[in-house]
């Protein structure tokens, strides 16, 4: 069993020291169809390739062919069917790189998706950008982030309720109908607690540099 398994999606590439240490890592990774090239081209090779194939070159796609999952389910995305292969290492945890950047779009749709995957599996699920770090929530839970670290908290569910410790300023009174609602806080002491009943959370950490 793998403790922890990257995937690879087809955003803009990793170039933030953190997700470029973990591509270099010795995880195994999966690659959304389209970043299988740019990673390749780094030299490093995916352990599965996973999507429709419309954006891989039919010579790497030969060359390859013993590693390639190929899906034309159009009712999801790469990213998703990804995710699912990854489920079959039942890894501890799941690391998704790469998957904001190019369009904002299919950035909103893959960070939504975080969400439904903590929904279906008890695997830890983390999504780093060039950014920061984003973790579904489904539970109260507990985190270890430095003082000063900056804090957003998106839901997914509007009429929900949160109650933080440890952050600068309470979500305690905040309604959550908008996504920019509990956006910019920060940690004033570790560890933060975020708490709920019910519903679809998402919390973004930024790299405290």
């Amino acid at each position: 069993m793998n403790k922890e398994i990257i995937i690879l999606a087809d955003g803009d590439f990793p170039s933030h020291p953190v997700p470029v240490a973990l591509l270099n890592s010795g995880r195994p990774i999966i690659c959304c169809d389209g970043a299988a090239q740019g990673l390749i081209k780094r030299e490093i090779l995916p352990v599965a390739i996973a999507g429709d194939m419309d954006s891989l070159p039919e010579k790497l796609q030969l060359e390859f062919s013993s590693i390639i999952h190929r899906s034309d389910d159009q009712e999801s995305n790469d990213l998703t069917k990804a995710f699912m292969l990854a489920l079959q290492y039942n890894p501890d945890k799941i690391i998704i790189l790469g998957a904001s950047g190019k369009r904002e779009d299919h950035t909103l749709g893959n960070i939504s998706l975080l969400s439904y995957y903590r929904e279906i599996t008890k695997t830890s699920i983390e999504m780093y950008s060039d950014s920061g770090i984003f973790i579904p929530i489904k539970e109260p839970s507990f985190f270890n982030f430095k003082p000063g670290t900056q804090i957003s908290i998106f839901s997914l569910t509007p009429d929900i309720k949160i109650t933080s410790y440890g952050l600068k300023y309470p979500t305690n009174n905040v309604v959550f109908d908008f996504w920019w609602k509990a956006t910019l806080n920060e940690v004033c002491e570790s560890p933060i607690k975020i708490e709920f009943s019910k519903g679809r959370v998402i919390l973004f950490a930024s790299y405290n540099e």
